[in-house]
């Protein structure tokens, strides 16, 4: 069994580590998917959230909507050697 995970983990990828550069790419990511929510048809439906013309779960989904677009872009930049 050990053996196997050496040897996925030989095969594994770099990741990036944090930074103020994956911060504002998962922060801009989330900006986006926020913005793009505005545009579902009933984004107003469900408990309201204060200080935006949103629902709770429609900000829920959007933030994790974000983080998944802008992890993809992270392991994307990482990948091709630029992070």
């Amino acid at each position: 069994m050990s053996s196997i995970l050496l040897a996925a983990a030989a095969t594994v990828p770099p990741t990036a580590e944090w930074s103020p550069k994956v911060a504002l790419i998962i922060s801009i990511s989330c900006l986006v998917a926020v913005l793009l929510s505005f545009r579902i048809e009933k984004p107003k439906v469900g408990p309201k959230m204060p200080g935006l013309p949103l629902s709770i779960p429609t900000f829920v989904a959007a933030m994790a909507f974000g983080h998944v677009i802008g992890v993809a872009i992270v392991l994307g930049l990482t990948n091709i050697g630029k992070i």
